[in-house]
């Protein structure tokens, strides 16, 4: 609240941060609705939202904590195992495609506050973060432990049990935050029933997986799609493996949607050339994304039951606002330039240049979704920043001087249209 909360829309932004910041953790874009939800959904009505918005926002959000580092779910942990390398190394692919997810969504409720003339929240209301910080900042001891574990090369499973003796003794730090006895026997009761849970799942994915391998279902699944592929085009290959994948992971949690639908898709995928990072990332972004993808989107309808929406206008509410992530996997399978460290040949400032461009394209694409750039855009310019979008997106020298002039263009005619008239040109 502190960072976002007096900005227009705030509540939307803060509902945004938080469900990211919490879906890294919990890995279950469901429960993070379910959690996070009954109090961000209900604020951002409260702002001058509408209900279906509201619950769009915050559908969105927690489904893009499955794949946004450092910690991705439990998900990263097991891409890494997969691709036989380190944790770094996936979660360092994820932070682009992450990000720009998250900017799009940022935009999209910030643009949406401009247009409807919603503001911020009063300083009041807004939390003093350095008195926040002093009683409840040693909180976040645990997770810096964590991923300081991951990133020393330790296994998931000992910086785990780590940072839960991290998180006992941080606890102890100060009177009003300290565990006693009766809630670490509680936490762990909430654990195990946690893991069994997770474990049920585990089983019937192995059945499942056990079915694709053994029988050869995947194998000619994927002969299926590449030989209705002509020469095996590979983005006609992708889109066919990204409606695959969004249909096998409808209705599934994340981490068990993204196992099913690697065993099956990844081999198509390869046999086309693409990196196996590439891959990877490309079956685990739509997997997650089946949460807000009609007719499935549990996510959605979660969010539309906490904001008593309509569940059918809140699932493409969500498919709209999340639309960047589903559009980013495709830039990055011939050119996994957006992938940071996935392809060697490619430079670190390649890497920040393509980062950079993909950003302004991303606020374009959103621009034009949401009719409102520096003011409200009508329908020519809302086409055009449309279509910049991809030019800006794509990892190309040519592209990028198209889009830069394209979009330079009409953001100096809305300068010059929405400034308010001289007194001079007034009187005359």
């Amino acid at each position: 609240m502190t960072l976002v909360g007096q900005t227009p829309g705030g509540p939307a932004k803060v509902a945004v941060l938080a469900s990211a910041l919490m879906g890294m953790i919990n890995g279950s874009a469901i429960a993070n609705v379910a959690t996070t939800g009954t109090i961000t959904i209900p604020l951002m009505k409260q702002t001058g939202y509408k209900k279906e918005f509201a619950g769009a926002v915050e559908a969105v959000a927690s489904t893009g904590g499955q794949f946004c580092p450092p910690i991705m779910g439990a998900v990263g942990f097991v891409m890494a195992e997969f691709l036989n390398l380190s944790y770094t190394y996936v979660m360092l692919a994820a932070i682009v495609p992450a990000f720009l997810y998250y900017l799009g969504l940022l935009f999209a409720v910030h643009f949406e506050a401009k247009r409807l003339g919603l503001s911020g929240l009063s300083k009041e209301n807004v939390p003093d973060a350095v008195k926040v910080l002093k009683e409840q900042g040693h909180l976040v001891i645990p997770l810096a432990v964590l991923i300081a574990m991951m990133f020393l090369g330790y296994t998931p499973l000992f910086a785990a049990v780590v940072a839960i003796a991290a998180t006992i003794l941080a606890s102890w730090l100060r009177k009003e935050t300290r565990m006693t006895w009766d809630k670490i026997v509680a936490a762990c009761v909430e654990g195990a029933k946690g893991a069994v849970s997770v474990g049920v799942c585990c089983v019937i994915i192995g059945v499942i997986i056990g079915t694709v391998t053994l029988t050869s279902l995947g194998l000619n699944m994927g002969y299926l799609i590449l030989s209705v592929v002509e020469n095996a085009n590979i983005y006609v290959t992708g889109a066919l493996v990204m409606i695959m994948s969004t249909i096998l992971g409808m209705g599934v949690p994340g981490v068990a949607a993204y196992v099913i639908v690697q065993a099956v898709a990844v081999p198509v995928l390869i046999e086309v050339n693409v990196l196996p990072i590439s891959a990877h990332m490309f079956c685990l972004i739509y997997a997650c994304l089946s949460n807000i993808t009609p007719p499935v989107a549990m996510s959605s309808y979660v969010a539309a039951g906490i904001a008593g929406s309509n569940q059918t206008k809140t699932g493409l509410l969500s498919v709209r606002l999340g639309l960047i992530g589903f559009l980013i996997p495709f830039f990055f399978l011939d050119n996994p330039v957006l992938l940071i460290g996935a392809d060697p040949a490619v430079t670190l400032a390649g890497s920040l240049w393509a980062f950079f461009t993909a950003s302004v394209g991303t606020v374009a694409l959103v621009g034009g979704l949401e009719g409102w750039f520096l003011r409200k855009s009508n329908w020519v310019e809302r086409a055009v920043l449309i279509a910049v979008a991809p030019l800006m997106l794509y990892p190309g020298s040519f592209t990028d001087v198209i889009g830069f002039v394209v979009l330079a263009a009409i953001i100096a005619i809305q300068w010059f249209t929405c400034r308010p008239a001289s007194p001079a040109a007034g009187n005359a």
